[in-house]
């Protein structure tokens, strides 16, 4: 069985005011480089003694900023991981994410020397207002500066860019865009400013202190997007997500095609299918003095649930529905040991009928045009 690895950063400089992640503020030389690494190290020995790991599929450092660690200390991990899985150092996708603030030329050359051949880094935009306006600590030309160095040292780098901020336009977006490609990615991940409750975003927005993009600016900065990246080449792969051939992430395909994952460090998701009908979803406490603390005694969960089958095809039409691919229902019922239609017979007919949803083949998908109103289309069908 394929099984892909998240290993999660729970530190940042910064909180940013829309993020909504489980991350914790924390001063660069407060990082507990070498602990943290005991720590995940002592989490894989008894992951690993529970369950038969499978084949390595894809391995990915989240966070928080994980470029924040040691590249070494990282390394370490990187390579327990292979070892534990029985697999080739370099044989398998490896992204670190990466803020520009903590990731230059020297940085990136670091994290190849260990292993890794992917940075995601998180622009988010290139004009120095609407950066101080999300909370990022680097400029415009820092970022680039931070790509541009990443795309000396490493193979494959992607970058985060974010839409949605008051007063921008598509003009606008569609400039920054072209300021990145320029440098020669040949992947970008596209997200719509989102306000989460729990954030600072979210207190302003309850006070009516924060202004967003009006809605027909979203649309027309979508769509301009998706115009735009196709002339260049670009496959729209997922919602929020552009890549030439060959260069789509390997990890987060896998994650919408609704496999196994790994999950290791504080706050860490994991989900390991068992058997038809039946998987197990956990999650590590997301404190990491005690995620640190309680590695030594195995007892780092603080949630787990059972997936049945019904909840297997949710969550399997909630991801796979999101992407160019969409979902594959023999693969999806040979996982939940029940029939995609099954509770949803009217509601799936009617998303036929209506164009929303295609059938093509085995696979279920959402045209392009409908992509839109994505959100509502799968929502009906749950």
């Amino acid at each position: 069985m394929l099984t892909s690895v998240y290993l999660h950063f729970p530190w940042c400089l910064q909180k940013c005011p829309y993020c909504d992640f489980a991350s914790a503020t924390i001063r660069r030389a407060e990082v507990p480089h070498a602990t943290y690494a005991d720590a995940l190290l002592c989490e894989l020995e008894f992951r690993a003694g529970q369950q038969e790991l499978g084949t390595l599929g894809s391995v990915f450092f989240g966070g928080g900023t994980p470029s924040l660690w040691d590249a070494a200390e990282l390394g370490r991990v990187l390579h327990a991981i292979h070892a534990a899985f029985g697999a080739k150092l370099g044989s398998v996708e490896v992204t670190v994410e990466c803020n520009p603030s903590s990731l230059d030329r020297e940085k990136a050359a670091a994290l190849r020397e260990v292993g890794v051949n992917r940075a995601s880094i998180g622009v988010q935009s290139l004009d120095d207002a609407r950066l101080r306006f999300l909370g990022r600590l680097h400029d415009g030309e820092g970022a680039l500066r931070s790509v541009r160095g990443a795309m000396l040292e490493l193979p494959r780098v992607s970058a985060d860019l974010m839409f949605g901020m008051p007063g921008q336009r598509a003009p606008d977006f569609l400039d920054e865009q072209s300021k990145l490609l320029e440098l020669g990615l040949s992947h970008l991940s596209v997200y719509a400013l989102t306000v989460e409750a729990q954030t600072q975003f979210g207190e302003l927005h309850r006070k009516g202190k924060l202004t967003l993009a009006k809605e027909d600016d979203y649309a027309d900065t979508f769509l301009a997007t998706e115009r735009a990246l196709a002339e260049r080449g670009f496959a729209h792969y997922e919602v929020s997500n552009y890549a030439r051939p060959g260069e789509t992430s390997i990890h987060n395909q896998h994650y919408w095609r609704g496999g196994d994952y790994l999950g290791l460090g504080a706050a860490a998701v994991g989900c390991r299918w068992s058997a038809a009908g039946c998987a197990r979803r956990y999650r590590n406490d997301p404190n990491p003095a005690r995620y640190m603390e309680r590695c030594q005694s195995q007892a780092v969960e603080v949630f787990e649930e059972t997936l049945d089958g019904q909840a297997i095809v949710r969550e399997g039409l909630m991801l796979g529905l999101r992407t160019q691919e969409g979902v594959d229902v023999k693969e999806i019922e040979a996982r939940a040991g029940v029939e995609v239609r099954t509770g949803r017979e009217r509601e799936l007919e009617r998303a036929l009928q209506s164009g929303n949803v295609l059938l093509q083949g085995d696979r279920l998908v959402v045209p392009h045009e409908r992509w839109l109103h994505l959100d509502s289309i799968v929502a009906d069908l749950f």
